[in-house]
């Protein structure tokens, strides 16, 4: 039996929707636990996401943490090896401090208080002032991602979630046919963009839907949170069962 690989975002998707449906949806994995790959794809460093590390009743066996600038493997949480030269490739010791120089003429946008990983984040209120500050970081050679109306994350070239799940799959000998990721913002978008099965919360960001619309292989749940990730995994899961 092959196994199902399920690479969700956390915040509005994993954890989103009332308790009842985080609790059906981890009840439902529980009981099926050997037969799924559970991988954490978040935007949160692996600091910041401890609460749900302890919290849950589920450990998921790998991590893409830090909007896929970060991949740890095990229980233990260790860097995942095989992907440190690529994500270190586009993160040079000069990163920072050249981003800094540009974030210091954008007074408007501030710093998130704990950011990890090759990447730095900030908050912005306005998007058209966001929008101006990502032009010179894009000149710089980084990716600059906007989501959730707030999240403002300047990124090594080409590394997002999307990229460094395919990665990560790669290297761990895990299939892609097998592989069903989860969102609801537009840092999930690369995700999507993998061509991988995929499903989209009913509580999506507005502009994540407008992305999504020419993408077959995307569910657009009507569900919110962990019911819609329920609704997809089930789906998906059941082929496997006999594969």
């Amino acid at each position: 039996m092959q196994k199902t690989i399920l690479a969700t975002d956390l915040d509005g998707t994993f954890l989103g929707g009332t308790q009842q449906q985080c609790d059906a949806l981890y009840q439902w994995i529980s009981e099926r636990r050997n037969e799924i790959v559970l991988i954490y794809v978040s935007g949160r460093s692996l600091a910041t996401m401890q609460d749900v590390l302890t919290g849950l009743p589920l450990k998921p066996d790998h991590i893409i943490a830090d909007v896929g600038t970060s991949v740890y493997s095990g229980p233990d949480h260790k860097p995942l090896a095989a992907l440190t030269s690529w994500l270190d490739a586009g993160w040079p010791a000069d990163a920072k401090a050249k981003i800094q120089a540009v974030l210091r003429e954008h007074p408007n946008l501030v710093a998130q208080p704990v950011v990890e990983g090759r990447r730095m984040s900030c908050f912005y209120t306005d998007e058209a002032l966001a929008h101006a500050a990502r032009a010179p970081l894009q000149a710089l050679g980084f990716d600059v991602l906007l989501s959730a109306h707030k999240y403002f994350d300047v990124l090594p070239q080409g590394v997002q979630k999307g990229p460094t799940l395919l990665r990560t799959l790669a290297a761990l000998n895990l299939n892609p046919n097998r592989t069903l990721v989860a969102g609801d913002t537009l840092n999930d978008l690369s995700l999507f963009h993998t061509g991988l099965a995929g499903v989209a919360v009913a509580n999506r960001e507005p502009l994540l839907s407008q992305a999504l619309v020419n993408l077959p292989h995307v569910h657009l749940s009507t569900e919110d949170g962990a019911a819609g990730v329920l609704e997809a995994l089930q789906r998906f899961h059941s082929p496997s069962i006999t594969a």
